[in-house]
């Protein structure tokens, strides 16, 4: 095999130098993240020996990168050549494909690089890769649709249990029963302190769903049948969704720290996730049309795009958001790009923002702890029950439509205010009301024809 990807690689050096558009695509599915040094036309030249600090450094070409790794043999002409020979050795099975880097460079730095360049090299040209190659390859080409946190997501279930798994099997040899063997073996796995917690049916669905995207592009590439067929996703409990009420509103507003009222008023207020506060900056805040324009989303320290296309939406300010935005501004506008910042003027850390001041507050007020999520759950409510309309609701939360806010929080609405039942209770004495009137007109008209 090693012997066939080298005369191939070979072939593709000879091609690309002649101008294919083909072959250069296919380098660039070989090695993504390098530049090949076909691509300005310099030959691949010989292995050389370089000293360097009394040193030998071994100078060679490895799938058309350039490697220079430093060795442990003093620069005397013993040594030279003995290196000499060893080079001489390396540059056949690199000639005939049996070339293992880590023999030879057990302690280099881009071991794994170019560990992972000849799996991505061996994969793109075997039909049958084996999983973790494939996965090498597709991950390179899908990181940049994806945001820094799924990425990094996605590199621990890969890592964690994926590659574990399936890593070394042929991707076209997973079949239909490895895949429900797996997704039994997660409900196993035991984690935590004495391993009391497990795998959530959730974590397993995201498991496996990246799983299926590997299978279904693999299957396509590789012209194989997809395995992953009628598999349907465990059963998920319903959201989360714990709203507070609006005493409980105004009494977390009423002590909580005075330096982060307005921001949990704001949050209270427009519904904003945890990322779209934290990321807010004060060229977003629109004082005079009293609208704040969602761009951005702070995750992880860093500052990206939205969790999808339409986040990006324009919340209108109540009052109560407008003052709590002016208070803002005498603290930190002109302090720092962020309406929400730290002493430093950089943005907030959301973990340390509830430990020291949202988990606190709960407690010195006797509230249930729950998550500074429900803030945004909290906002959809409250929107609701003042009656609203649903579409204007779902465009200020950065929802495609209606369907998700009646499915989620309509349940929550009448006990939001405390006042259940109220629309029937205001229709049915609207109505006797209106029953008492007529009576009354009714008795007076009769008294009156008495009268005469």
């Amino acid at each position: 095999m090693r012997t066939f990807i080298t005369s191939a690689l070979s072939a593709v050096a000879r091609f690309y130098m002649s101008g294919s558009v083909l072959k250069k695509i296919c380098v660039s599915r070989l090695a993504p993240s390098t530049v090949w040094h076909f691509s300005n036309k310099r030959r691949i030249t010989m292995a050389t020996i370089q000293g360097r600090f009394g040193k030998l450094i071994a100078d060679f070409y490895y799938l058309g990168i350039r490697c220079r790794e430093k060795t442990s043999l003093e620069d005397n002409p013993a040594n030279r050549k003995k290196l000499a020979t060893v080079l001489k050795k390396m540059e056949a099975e690199i000639t005939l494909g049996i070339f293992d880097y880590g023999a030879y460079f057990p302690k280099s730095t881009r071991l794994k690089e170019m560990t992972a360049l000849a799996d991505r090299a061996e994969a793109c040209i075997s039909r049958n890769p084996t999983f973790r190659q494939f996965v090498d390859i597709w991950y390179e080409e899908k990181k940049i649709e994806w945001r820094p946190s799924y990425r990094q997501k996605t590199q621990i279930i890969l890592n964690k249990y994926l590659l574990p798994e399936f890593g070394g099997k042929a991707v076209h040899a997973i079949k239909k029963p490895d895949l429900l063997t797996f997704r039994s073996s997660l409900a196993k796995v035991r984690y935590g302190k004495e391993g009391q917690s497990s795998l959530s049916v959730a974590r397993i669905n995201q498991i496996m769903i990246l799983l299926r995207m590997i299978l279904e592009e693999a299957s396509d590439r590789h012209e194989f049948e997809m395995p992953y067929k009628n598999i349907k996703n465990l059963k998920q409990a319903r959201p989360d969704v714990n709203p507070f009420t609006l005493s409980e509103v105004w009494l977390i507003l009423k002590h909580v720290r005075a330096d982060y009222r307005p921001y949990y008023t704001i949050r209270f207020f427009t519904g904003m996730r945890t990322s779209e506060i934290d990321g807010l900056k004060w060229d977003c805040i629109n004082f005079d049309r009293r609208e704040i324009s969602i761009r951005g989303a702070l995750v992880n320290g860093e500052m990206g795009p939205t969790k999808t296309l339409g986040s990006q939406r324009d919340i209108s300010m109540s009052q109560l958001v407008y003052d709590a935005l002016l208070e803002q501004k005498t603290r930190t506008f002109g302090k720092s790009e962020f309406v929400f910042c730290n002493s430093q003027g950089n943005p907030m850390e959301y973990r340390n923002v509830n430990r020291r001041v949202w988990k606190p507050t709960l407690a010195l007020l006797g509230l249930k702890h729950r998550r500074a999520y429900q803030t945004r759950h909290t906002a959809a409510t409250l929107w609701l029950a003042a009656g609203e309309n649903p579409e204007w609701i779902a465009r200020q939360m950065g929802h495609s439509s209606t369907e998700m806010l009646f499915r989620v929080y309509s349940r929550y609405v009448p006990d939001i205010t405390r006042q259940d039942g109220s629309a029937m209770d205001n229709l049915l004495l609207a109505s006797k009301e209106k029953l008492t009137s007529a009576a009354n007109s009714s008795n007076a008209q009769t008294d009156k024809e008495a009268s005469i």
